[in-house]
């Protein structure tokens, strides 16, 4: 029996995409290079003539999307998260070029599902938005002209994904068992109700410090058995308080 191929553990995420017409060009584009899973989060207009006319031949993978009205639904149960996204932030997750970036995503595909996020044509992804990624992947475009259609952004990946497969039939699995989403955002809420129990942090002045934990956790790529040992640590603690 074959083994299931990574790419069908890898899911597209568009965010609160304004067109129609670009939902169906990228589900084409996947379509060419074997991916199949396309995640919608509030999207303007869907289901859409439109949409069916750019898709061409890729129409069944728009019978099969998952439209979801959250983020966390779409990125439910997840091991790695990666933001496309080519503005510069001022708390930044480890950064990818597109290709470095497929290579980073099959190695945690060859087990469990893993998301590429897209956000909104004009405003791209909220910073609440990459706060839920472990990294950040951004396709190295001429810098006096980056702006990238989001279905030619989603073509993009979708080949280096497929390269990076083809170079590497067996990708690398990452050692231990990756955090699932789910997991890491109970361990974050956990995290902050101890920091506001122990008054370390103010909920009315709460500044970066959430956001800077989650870029320090995202950096040391959380194994599922360390984030046990991590809550296990605060529901301790949280006795003595």
């Amino acid at each position: 029996m074959n083994a299931p191929c990574p790419l069908d553990n890898i899911r597209i995420v568009l965010s609160h995409t304004s067109h129609p017409g670009n939902i169906g060009a990228a589900a084409r584009a996947m379509k060419t290079m074997g991916l199949s899973a396309l995640y919608l989060i509030n999207p303007r207009l869907f289901p859409d003539r439109e949409a069916d006319a750019r898709a061409v031949s890729a129409r069944d993978i728009l019978d099969k999307i998952k439209v979801c009205t959250e983020l966390d639904e779409a990125l439910e149960n997840t091991v790695m998260v990666a933001a496309m996204t080519a503005r510069p932030r001022d708390l930044s997750h480890d950064v990818f070029n597109a290709r470095q970036g497929a290579r980073e995503l099959l190695r945690y595909a060859g087990q469990q599902p893993v998301a590429l996020l897209f956000g909104a044509e004009t405003s791209g992804l909220t910073t609440a938005e990459v706060n839920k990624c472990q990294i950040i992947i951004h396709i190295p475009a001429n810098p006096e002209f980056s702006s990238l259609n989001l279905a030619s952004a989603v073509q993009v990946m979708a080949y280096e994904l497929r390269m990076a497969l083809i170079e590497n039939e067996e990708p690398a699995s990452p050692i231990g068992s990756p955090v699932s989403f789910n997991d890491l955002e109970l361990f974050y809420a956990h995290l902050e109700q101890a920091m506001i129990a122990s008054n370390f942090l103010d909920p009315q002045k709460p500044k970066l410090l959430m956001q800077r934990i989650r870029r320090l956790f995202a950096r040391a790529r959380l194994e599922k058995e360390e984030v046990q040992i991590l809550r296990g640590i605060l529901t301790a603690l949280g006795k003595r308080w």
